[in-house]
């Protein structure tokens, strides 16, 4: 990438709105932006201060013709995104007054920018680092105010924050180590060796930490995915419907009606919930519900959660059992619908074959006599069941009964430690986590061979290795691929 020229792009969604803004940043940018741009009072973009806004329009000087009025805000270096000079022209919002003036600014020297360049300008210039490069994606992604706040966060440093200060002590023991290398007449005495040790061991348990936020911390920057699976027509497009409480699916009383999955997200608790409702499953010889059912089983397996949808005003069925053996080994709620006709059997069915043959995860650890007076219970009520597993929640899709109690079970069931861990610093990023888990295997590999007494020369690798992986996360340690698969994710005027 050359950083001498200056590039362009529009930085607003297409579309219509009230304004759309083109952007331009490089050392030629009030330079182009001046032959564009024809202020109302005849002053031009070098007269005015930084951090100014003027008013006037976009002209083509080879026609004459007036393209736009715009607002132009001038911001000179280096106290900008980019550290370099930015100027934005803020144009009425419609693609053609947006798109003349872009094509203009290129005409007039401009580059189109690529994908996340001027973020990636921001990170060249050193302006921010490459965690907080990430999170200025994060940001524009974010879809619940807990997804908004962990970006925000990470953009203010700190994540950057702790990195740099493990990488601080892991440098002290590197430099400590490489001395002894090149000076080996002074032996590491052993007393040495264990303060080495402990030092390393302080920040692997900083570094286990974590990776243990990652597992429930990522769902809050993805999105956790929840398909809601079952055999036809038990109530999942109703159980969507009731808990985006619109009528996003179709339903009917016939089968089948479901082919395709169907993809919506909900708030729930600041978890961003990505719900994919799923044809039913079953045996079928019809061509498009046959690929149906193969792209239900393919969600079921790719998703994080999921909600097997039973109906509960009619005796189990084999192609229920059929479903919740299929969600073996997944986080599983079983969601018993129609509440308001559920059949007493049913639920001695759900407890006798799920339990007996799916191996669930039980909440808490039930003994076995709780769980054989479970089996036994002929009362009709479902206390019982739910006294060894709160993962079993009965609802009416149609009347809305149990659905809060739904949510609240799922957050419960995919980020119950959330609140301890959101005291501290979170990882949400795979390619963190990644770097995360790669220095915390040097460095337990670093501490065996100090243990062992390995020669300083091993040790040494193990160590910088280590460095060098915590280096990765806040661009310390970086390559063009890996500048161009983060970027490539962001849009182009950012």
């Amino acid at each position: 990438m050359f950083l001498d020229d200056t590039i362009a792009a529009i930085s607003t969604p297409p579309g219509e709105g009230g304004i759309g803004i083109v952007r331009l940043t490089g050392k030629d940018a009030i330079k182009i932006a001046d032959r564009l741009f024809h202020s109302s009072k005849g002053k031009t973009l070098f007269d005015s201060a930084s951090h100014r806004i003027i008013h006037g329009f976009i002209k083509d000087s080879s026609t004459g013709e007036t393209v736009d009025e715009v607002l132009v805000s001038i911001m000179r270096s280096p106290n900008t995104y980019t550290r370099e000079d930015i100027v934005e022209i803020n144009c009425h919002g419609g693609m053609s007054p947006l798109r003349e003036a872009l094509e203009l600014a290129v005409k007039h020297g401009a580059r189109l920018a690529e994908p996340g360049e001027f973020t990636k300008r921001a990170f060249l210039n050193g302006r921010i680092d490459l965690s907080e490069a990430e999170a200025v994606l994060d940001l524009i992604r974010a879809k619940t105010d807990e997804s908004r706040r962990i970006a925000l966060e990470q953009l203010r440093g700190r994540l950057s924050e702790k990195i740099l200060n493990l990488r601080e002590q892991l440098t002290k023991i590197c430099v400590f180590i490489e001395a002894c290398i090149d000076f080996p007449e002074e032996e590491i005495e052993l007393a040495s060796r264990k303060e080495i040790v402990e030092s390393a061991e302080t920040i692997l348990k900083e570094l286990a930490s974590l990776l243990k936020s990652y597992d429930e911390g990522r769902f809050f920057r993805e999105g956790l995915a929840a398909a809601i699976v079952g055999r036809p027509n038990v109530g999942k497009s109703s159980l969507l419907n009731a808990l985006l409480q619109k009528d996003r699916a179709i339903v009917t009383d016939t089968p089948g009606t479901t082919r395709d999955t169907i993809e919506e997200y909900l708030n729930i608790n600041g978890l961003p919930l990505r719900i994919i409702d799923t044809a039913g499953i079953r045996e079928s010889h019809d061509m498009a519900e046959k690929e149906g059912v193969k792209r239900s089983i393919r969600a079921m397996e790719d998703a994080d959660l999921v909600m097997a949808v039973i109906d509960g005003s009619e005796p189990l069925k084999d192609e229920d059992i059929e479903v919740l053996g299929k969600t073996k080994g997944k986080n599983t709620i079983i969601v018993i619908n129609k509440s308001d006709l559920i059949r007493a059997e049913v639920l001695k069915s759900v407890a006798d074959r799920f339990i007996n043959k799916v191996s669930f995860p039980l909440v808490g650890n039930p003994s076995e006599e709780r769980l054989r007076a479970s089996r036994s219970d002929k009362s009709g009520s479902n206390s019982a069941l739910i006294s060894y597993s709160s993962r079993v929640i009965n609802i009416s899709a149609a009347t809305g009964d149990g659905i809060e109690e739904l949510k609240d079970t799922i957050f419960q069931s995919s980020v119950k430690n959330w609140k301890e861990q959101r005291e501290g610093v979170i990882v949400t990023n795979l390619r963190h986590k990644i770097a995360i888990q790669a220095a915390y295997d040097s460095l337990k590999n670093g501490i065996k061979a100090v243990e062992t007494d390995k020669p300083l020369e091993i040790i040494a690798i193990e160590f910088r290795d280590a460095l060098d992986r915590l280096g990765e996360i806040v661009g310390a340690v970086t390559t063009d691929d890996i500048l161009n698969r983060i970027f490539s994710d962001f849009c182009i005027g950012k």
